[in-house]
């Protein structure tokens, strides 16, 4: 009797070592890992932010929508640069020089479709058409066309360049959602980093502990306190851990390499994350301020929205192109009058020389004509429904984003509290254990719930952080 009482004090001994050892286990780990992680520099959200958005390709490509639309601005304004040309024939036969045609001239378009020109000609010849005779030294005209009708208020030179002014500020617009979309795939690539790295870190704290009872059991079954089948059960642990653990750094190894992608230095230099970075750790203090985003906003203010404003200066587009659709169904009437003289007498004006013209041309039905403004303005009304829609959609996903930051807020809240029983829990049944009213099995049950509640709290930080992160490319605000 006295033999069994001191086996069984031994073992109660052997158990509080135990105990004693996987608390001080925990803060060696916890010590080790603090001193890794100042071994190691974060690499900040706010830091990292700020590389992508100087030197990632993908917003050097954004810049370049602003690079095109300016282009398409000049290229618009070129309709309006003035043009000169030269034409020059000869017949030469049989010893016989039939014409020596020369002719130049010099365009300037203006806004309203009002076109002056300057020209002069010079034709020789022995078979000269008699239209084509000309004073021996030449014959020069300065005159003036202009549209009455289709034309004057709007043409296709003036709707290029409105179309061109518009393209311009379209292109910044876009610029600007194309921008958003690189930031937020790059903090998708972050906040994944910071998730594996933190699933690592958990995974190898447990891993130890259970490494650490193992070796204890199997002491314990040599002197022959327990059971070998706890050696077993404490041993499958070990091996999930582990297997755990591993997994969790392949997948940290994945996403370190797939957040390099978005790491560029000056001269389009590729980078690589080193290992010894870490993300940071008070990301979710900070990244609200990084983004400036106020959690408590109750009312959603598109003003100046870029995407709206996009559709915006598209359904402008679309009025201009309808104004010139419209602007077809007048007759094309143009007037032309051109002051005629020889170079030396051409200031001493003579109103008996000029020569004028006129053309008009009208299709009787207006069929194509009437299609093309019912096409026009079937396109505009269909961009204008598009941007109530647009409009109405965007501020739904903003509300619903903020709904769902406070829902996991709350989530976060009640799943740390899960934590902190599980551990309770835990910890009651190692007291049972020493006590010889409980088993490793009853242990490691309770082990791997707070282990999974572990996982959860990361898991929901990690969508919190992506909520945030697609609030912020919803606003639009860089």
């Amino acid at each position: 009797m006295q033999k069994k009482q001191t086996s069984k004090l031994s073992l109660q001994q052997k158990l509080r070592k135990y105990i004693i050892g996987c608390g001080l286990l925990w803060l060696m780990c916890f010590t080790g890992i603090a001193q890794a992680q100042n071994a190691n520099e974060e690499f900040t959200y706010d830091e990292f932010l700020g590389i992508v958005k100087k030197y990632h390709p993908l917003v050097k490509q954004a810049n370049l929508i602003v690079s095109a639309s300016q282009a398409k601005l000049l290229k618009a304004r070129g309709y309006f640069d003035p043009k000169i040309s030269a034409d020059f024939y000869k017949k030469r036969f049989d010893d016989k020089e039939y014409y020596n045609l020369f002719n130049g001239n010099l365009k300037v378009p203006t806004w309203y479709g009002v076109e002056f020109k300057a020209a002069f000609d010079r034709n020789q010849g022995e078979y000269l058409n008699p239209e084509n005779y000309v004073p021996e030294d030449g014959l020069a005209s300065i005159g003036v066309s202009v549209p009455i009708g289709q034309g004057l208020w709007i043409n296709e030179r003036m709707a290029e360049v409105k179309k061109g002014k518009l393209y311009r500020q379209l292109g910044d617009y876009e610029r600007t959602l194309a921008v958003m979309d690189a930031l937020f795939e790059a903090s998708e690539a972050y906040l994944d980093w910071k998730q594996q790295y933190e699933k690592v870190m958990l995974y190898e704290r447990f891993y130890h502990n259970a490494l650490e009872r193992q070796q204890w059991i199997k002491k314990a079954i040599e002197l022959g306190e327990l059971s070998p089948i706890d050696s077993v059960e404490s041993g499958i642990i070990l091996k999930t851990r582990k297997l755990e653990r591993d997994q969790a750094e392949l997948k940290l190894t994945k996403s370190r390499l797939h957040l390099s992608n978005y790491l560029w230095a000056a001269d389009d230099i590729p980078l690589e994350l080193s290992e010894k970075m870490v993300p940071e750790e008070n990301l979710k203090d900070n990244m609200l301020d990084v983004l400036g985003i106020n959690p408590m906003a109750t009312e959603v203010n598109l003003e100046n929205h870029p995407k709206l404003n996009a559709l915006s200066t598209k359904i402008d587009m679309k009025e201009v192109d309808r104004k010139l659709k419209a602007n077809k169904l007048l007759p094309k009437l143009r007037l032309n009058y051109n002051y005629i003289a020889a170079p030396n007498y051409f200031n001493n004006y003579n109103w008996d020389d000029y020569k004028i013209g006129a053309s008009l041309s009208f299709p009787i039905l207006l069929r194509k004509e009437r299609a093309e403004v019912k096409i026009a303005e079937a396109e505009l009304n269909n961009a204008q429904y598009g941007l109530q829609f647009q409009r109405q959609t965007l501020q739904n996903k903003v509300r619903s984003k903020y709904a769902e930051l406070e829902s996991y807020q709350s989530q976060m809240g009640m799943n740390m509290d899960l934590i902190a029983d599980y551990k309770q829990m835990l910890d009651a049944e190692v007291r049972l254990f020493e006590l010889g009213e409980s088993s490793i099995f009853y242990i490691n049950t309770r082990e791997n719930k707070l282990v999974k509640a572990k996982v959860t709290q990361i898991e929901l930080e990690n969508t919190y952080f992506l909520i945030v992160a697609d609030l912020y490319r919803a606003l639009a605000k860089i």
